[in-house]
């Protein structure tokens, strides 16, 4: 087997040690392995880097183990390049699994080019990354907390949510901050709606009257006083994003010409997939990477449905969200072409195609600095208007009609 790495080292990474698998060329054209196990305190993974330079490492391969890989990384990084691996990629041959073996096994990987590194983008993306994470869960956790809110009023009998669409709206939270000051009567309590709410007295009166005790008016305060928090949360860390995505703001604003991407979910995909679009090499080994696009699965000559292959969780969240978003839009070419997938796909396979025209043109806009151009709900029938023409004339005919088809004249 070809070796096309010749000093290279495989890293076994676990939470407290990690084992360190060096081959380099020995004599009689054999090849020399070391194998040292380190600490992963910063102190001892200085000294790891310090021994692959002295040993002139010029490559490192380390499995994805949960989080654990990171802080290797990112003291190794700067000294030695460093390829992140998938576990999937690397399966050992069964029996007498080791640390000592399994780094000795990742080497030989690296060593004969028989591995492909994952994506891991530069520390300022993985920053934003970190920050619009964070954000995510806690705008998830305040969602969860907001359902809670409701739960605890339909236990005690208040059907404020029936009346209203947003219990936590100005009207909702004088409701609830009466409800929890001991206020019991539904007239008071309904008389403290506002805006158009007001239209629907009678039906508030209905609805505010309950079984509302003292432990519904303590668990109610709780999730109140953390809602509130949560939103606090989540106004600083929109702050600190804001700064940190400062020199990506033009791609961010590039993406959020998108039907169906916003603000938010631009600086998310950044933070994602990055801005250098020259690391995917083309738009369809970037679908790839995000898994928006089918599996091959090939047997005895015939290609069959392929399953999607699970890919980064967070970036198709997003796209998910933005596809959603975008087949919701009027006039566009996303919308229609959710439309033309939905009736013979279902939902679930027509909202992964229009994510993945969403990508593939997040690409090109990344790539060539351009906004995004919608083709229009009627692109599907002007790409082929004969065809077009033809099967709207079946379904005529299928009516009991007889068509005959001219084009205009020149």
């Amino acid at each position: 087997m070809d070796r096309l790495v010749d000093r290279c080292c495989g890293l076994d990474v676990h939470k407290d040690t990690v084992v360190a698998c060096v081959r380099t060329p020995g004599e009689g054209g054999k090849r020399a392995e070391v194998v040292k196990t380190f600490g992963t305190m910063t102190v001892d993974l200085l000294a790891l880097r310090d021994w692959l330079v002295a040993m002139k490492v010029t490559l490192v391969g380390m499995e994805s183990t949960g989080v654990y890989w990171k802080c290797v990384y990112n003291v190794l990084e700067d000294a030695v390049e460093c390829w992140l691996l998938n576990a999937r990629h690397m399966r050992n041959v069964p029996g007498r699994k080791t640390d000592v073996g399994d780094a000795q096994w990742i080497c030989q990987l690296v060593e004969h080019g028989l591995v492909r590194p994952s994506f891991v983008p530069p520390k300022p993306i993985r920053e934003l990354r970190d920050l619009t994470r964070y954000r995510k869960a806690q705008i998830e956790e305040r969602g969860r907390e907001a359902q809670r809110l409701d739960k605890v009023l339909q236990d005690a009998g208040i059907k404020l949510s029936s009346v209203a669409t947003d219990i936590l709206g100005k009207s909702g939270r004088d409701m609830l901050a009466a409800l929890v000051s001991g206020t019991k009567d539904p007239e008071v309590l309904a008389d403290l709606a506002r805006g158009r709410l007001r239209n629907k007295l009678p039906e508030l009166k209905r609805a505010l009257e309950g079984r509302f005790l003292a432990h519904h008016g303590l668990i109610v305060s709780e999730i109140i006083a953390k809602l509130d928090y949560l939103d606090e949360v989540i106004g600083r860390l929109s702050v600190e994003i804001d700064r940190v995505i400062a020199p990506f703001v033009a791609e961010a604003a590039l993406l959020d010409t998108i039907p169906g991407v916003d603000k938010r979910t631009a600086e998310c995909m950044i933070a994602e997939m990055g801005t250098d679009m020259s690391r995917f090499g083309s738009s369809a080994r970037l679908a790839s990477w995000a898994a928006r696009c089918p599996g091959n699965h090939e047997s005895g000559g015939k290609s069959r449905s392929g399953r999607s292959r699970k890919g980064p969780k967070w970036l198709g969240g997003y796209l998910t969200e933005a596809a959603t978003s975008a087949a919701r839009t009027k006039d566009t070419y996303l919308s229609a072409q959710y439309g033309r997938l939905k009736g013979r796909r279902g939902h679930a396979k027509a909202i992964k195609a229009v994510s993945h025209s969403i990508i593939v043109a997040a690409y090109y806009m990344l790539e060539r600095g351009v906004p995004y151009e919608d083709l229009g709900a009627d692109w599907f029938a002007k790409r082929r208007p004969e065809a077009h023409a033809k099967r709207l004339a079946r379904q005529i005919e299928l009516l009991g009609y007889d068509v005959s088809i001219t084009p205009h004249a020149a």
